[in-house]
């Protein structure tokens, strides 16, 4: 039976509660214990799939095609567990599953209310995995107070009662505000957030207050003693140089020790952190530096490409690189030229997107990559434009273009080189879609197989001819046109294993160009960089020393 660690937030959003469950659960790890995090979100969206960029960052993708919230990327890139369906769960998953329930008269005609109904449903997904691990994480999106986050409230109270004794912990991340008119740190804010979670029911046992400033032994005592909570449980949060050092951080304020005591778990097994203080090491002690050009619509959150910016990170790390990363938005040159936004870059990434705005400027960007010979990787949309540029530009398809945009001026401007993708195989199933379908869960989603071309430069850079990545698309290239694609050098070097879907696809001629119709990104942590980046970032190092 595993142990629960549940991780709330007070005072205000943002404060790091997905970092701050991913460092411990990586600190769980150091000492010997195994872990799986899990995210139980009060919106009413089923999954954060249909959500624009801007309202909730970027949607995470599971092996098993769960869109998800993107603190499981940070679950997965500190532990290597790979998240599941059943790590994301959200106030509308909870009530569509209650509501079909009731449909089908599993309540027999009892009046379904939050509690016990809708309470006991968020416990049975709690519950999930419970015999595979030794210890469950589970993080409480918002901060304690939301009204829409308390049945969540409720129904972990309710398990840790159902729970025997000492099989449950609650951890409390709270601000520490820092007043520089009168040099005070002020501890009230966290008073009141505790004080608003004991009122229903639940008394944190570990504190974890962020501070941009240090705190004093007497304000972590007058913590304790205001909350409730022993002084040595009253863990400080500091800004970071970089997130990768947070286990490092957290493990020298005593974190995962304050955990293990409120579990009274004695002797704790001795921690190993030779893995974080490599990683740690690769941060600070590096060989140089490159600037990356990230060419995409919605480069005012840097939170909509979370994972791409972390997989640099770590492609960086594997060459020993600092990666200065610039946000460039595609709608800029649009109708312009792209050269004066994108010189002097030493490599160009186009990532993935949706709807037609601000694509005419990622094909500018794949052209400017290829013609000036400049590294390039394309991502899901970043490989269809690049397909698209290639068509138009050397493939002499003068009208040639997506599907989707045609979609949605209701015409036909374009040649569909790249088309709605209405049929494929997963596993020993054909899954059909319509256009007409429901925008949520039915893209192509989740881990499909790849073959790649032997002695082409992925299947170099993978070191395998088999992959096995994750989708997250409904658009896709058109195998019909491959033939006069690689006549003009633009080799399709990774199929899916049937031979009807274009996976990857790379210029022969050029020193570093690759298209990819999956998420690369999603599946690189910094103990272990995704191969696509580490050497794309290893061909952005040779492109600096051309310069």
């Amino acid at each position: 039976m595993a142990r629960y660690i549940f991780i709330t937030g007070g005072v205000v959003s943002s404060l790091g509660k997905g970092l701050a469950s991913a460092a411990l659960g990586a600190l769980l790890q150091a000492r010997g214990f195994s872990v799986r995090l899990r995210k139980l979100d009060p919106y009413l969206n089923v999954d954060p799939g249909t959500m624009s960029p801007f309202e909730h960052g970027e949607v995470f993708v599971t092996n098993d095609g769960a869109e998800t919230d993107l603190d499981l990327g940070h679950y997965e890139r500190f532990t290597g567990v790979a998240a599941r369906k059943t790590d994301s769960v959200s106030s509308g998953r909870v009530y569509s599953n209650v509501l079909e329930k009731e449909r089908r008269g599993d309540y027999l005609g009892k009046t379904i209310q939050v509690i016990p109904h809708v309470t006991n449903e968020i416990k049975d997904w709690i519950a999930i995995g419970d015999d595979e691990v030794d210890f469950m994480l589970c993080e409480i999106g918002g901060t304690v107070g939301d009204i829409e986050g308390l049945p969540f409230f409720e129904a972990i109270r309710q398990f840790s009662q159902d729970r025997p004794r000492g099989q449950c912990v609650f951890m409390h991340l709270t601000l520490l505000p820092y007043l520089a008119a009168s040099g005070e740190l002020k501890t009230k804010p966290t008073q009141h957030s505790v004080k608003e979670l004991r009122s229903i029911g639940l008394q944190p046992d570990v504190l974890v207050c962020r501070s941009e400033a240090t705190i004093p032994e007497k304000e972590r005592a007058k913590i304790a003693l205001f909350c409730n909570v022993r002084p040595e449980a009253v863990i400080p949060a500091y800004d970071l140089k970089s997130i990768y050092e947070a286990p490092l951080a957290y493990h020298d304020v005593g974190l995962d020790q304050a955990v293990l005591d409120a579990f009274q778990i004695s002797p704790a097994p001795k921690p190993e952190l030779k893995v974080w203080e490599d990683v740690k090491d690769r941060i600070t002690n590096t060989d140089g530096e490159v600037n990356v050009a990230i060419v995409g619509k919605y480069t005012q959150l840097e939170d909509a490409y979370k994972s791409i910016k972390e997989a640099l990170v770590h492609g960086g790390m594997a060459n020993r690189v600092k990666v200065n990363v610039s946000w460039v938005d595609a709608e800029v040159f649009d109708k312009g030229d792209a050269a004066p936004h994108l010189e002097g870059f030493h490599a160009i990434l186009v990532p993935g997107g949706f709807g037609e705005r601000g694509t005419e400027g990622k094909i500018k960007a794949a052209q400017f990559a290829r013609e000036r010979k400049v590294p390039y990787l394309g991502i899901c949309l970043g490989m269809q434009m690049a397909v698209i540029e290639a068509a138009r530009n050397t493939a002499k398809i003068k009208h040639a273009g997506s599907e989707e945009f045609d979609h949605e001026a209701g015409g036909k401007r374009f040649e569909p080189v790249v088309y709605h993708l209405k049929e494929w195989v997963q596993g020993n199933y054909t899954v059909t879609r319509q256009a007409g379908d429901d925008k949520g869960g039915t893209m192509r989603l989740g881990a499909y197989d790849a073959t790649l071309k032997e002695g082409s430069r992925v299947a170099e850079v993978y070191g395998t001819t088999s992959i096995e990545e994750r989708h997250r698309h409904r658009y896709e290239v058109d195998v019909k046109y491959r033939d006069k694609l690689e006549a003009c050098g633009l080799t399709f070097s990774g199929m899916s294993p049937d031979g009807r879907l274009p996976e990857i696809v790379e210029w022969s001629d050029h020193p570093w160009f690759i298209g990819v119709q999956f998420h690369p990104e999603l599946k690189s942590k910094p103990f272990e960089p995704h191969p696509l980046f580490a050497d794309f970032i290893r061909a952005a190092v040779e492109s600096s020393r051309l310069v």
